[in-house]
């Protein structure tokens, strides 16, 4: 029971977003490209693409948008649909695990349509065949019978509207890559980005924000909305349940110290692999395997979750030999900064 409810509070930061949570963010995303909150270069070179489709009455180019999660790219995709007036369809690439899954959603595609890939880099390799000509040729073709006897049925496509999302473009291969007309790369958002975010959220899910509040869950938030989003609904709990119904800045500290994020936006995680790191191997360097071992965890959880934070927030540094802890994780844990050891790389 302890660790499902130390998993609890890991979720609370967790940018992968499950069914529930998906549900809870389709009443706060925005429908038009004028409502979106931050990525300004991408908002607004994606909105000179839309304009000029809507002008010549054409679909607008395939569209790839890669970034770490949490960061807007299915708001984006349903906000592509919704400025050019077309039907937006919804699928990812773990779900297409043949070339006729892929078949038999785009021969169901109507004339201007978008379909949103997420997770595009973890198509199957003869659905990435079948899309490379379907988005270049407007064509499929489709297998019928097997062996010698097989024959290929070409298969025409109306115009249609590709939008791929993807956490590792680098991942995609470059026939893929090279068939959308526009690439946007999200990046991670300002203290102040979030703030406005926040702001708009708490009108939606009419919760009386304060502005300093606003500010403290924006500080601790990873510069995600989906974070940020998720630690105001757990503000507004504490404050219906404990506090005035306010969310003001003493129910903000309060209910995201029951949640363990500190004032940076670590977590219980992500703590407990700076202080092993710190205290029981001295600072590094040591391998991940060994880190996970020693707080409980799996290493894939470690590397996915805790390391990229840290390494963003310059608390972890990869070396060859293994992690290291930088002099500011020592600080962060009010340790005092070893005059020797690991920290000497970074003098």
């Amino acid at each position: 029971m302890a660790d499902d409810g130390a998993r609890g509070l890991e979720a609370v930061l967790a940018a992968e977003a499950d069914e529930i949570e998906r549900a809870a963010e389709a009443a706060l995303r925005p429908r038009r490209l004028a409502e979106f909150v931050g990525q300004r270069v991408v908002r607004d070179q994606l909105s000179l693409v839309l304009d000029a489709a809507v002008a010549r009455r054409r679909p607008p180019d395939h569209v790839l948008l890669s970034g770490p999660p949490g960061l807007g790219k299915t708001t984006l995709a349903m906000i592509i649909a919704g400025e050019v007036g077309a039907a937006l369809r919804l699928t990812s690439g773990p779900a297409i695990t043949h070339a006729g899954d892929l078949a038999a959603i785009l021969s169901s595609l109507q004339e201007n349509d978008v379909l949103f890939i997420d997770e595009i880099h973890r198509l199957a390799r003869p659905a990435e065949e079948m899309l490379y000509l379907a988005m270049e040729d407007f064509r499929v073709d489709v297998v019928v019978g097997k062996g010698a006897g097989a024959t290929a049925i070409p298969l025409s496509l109306p115009p249609f509207t590709v939008v791929g999302a993807t956490t590792r473009a680098g991942l995609l291969p470059a026939p893929l890559r090279d068939r959308f007309g526009f690439t946007g790369h999200m990046d991670f958002y300002e203290v102040e980005d979030l703030e406005r975010v926040l702001s708009r959220s708490a009108r939606l899910l009419g919760i009386p924000l304060e502005e300093e509040a606003g500010h403290e869950i924006a500080g601790r938030s990873r510069g995600t909305p989906r974070i940020a989003n998720r630690l105001l609904r757990r503000v507004q709990d504490w404050a219906q349940v404990r506090g005035t119904g306010v969310a003001d800045v003493a129910a903000a500290h309060a209910a995201l110290t029951v949640f363990e994020v500190d004032p940076r936006g670590l977590d219980r995680l992500d703590r407990a692999v700076l202080r092993t790191l710190c205290t029981r191997f001295a600072g590094g360097p040591v391998g991940l395997t060994s880190i996970a071992m020693a707080i409980g965890e799996e290493p894939e959880t470690v590397e996915t979750v805790a390391e990229p934070f840290l390494l963003r927030e310059g608390f972890l540094s990869r070396t060859p030999r293994g992690r290291v802890a930088t002099p500011a994780a020592w600080e962060h844990l009010g340790l005092p900064v070893p005059d020797s050891g690991p920290s000497r790389l970074f003098d």
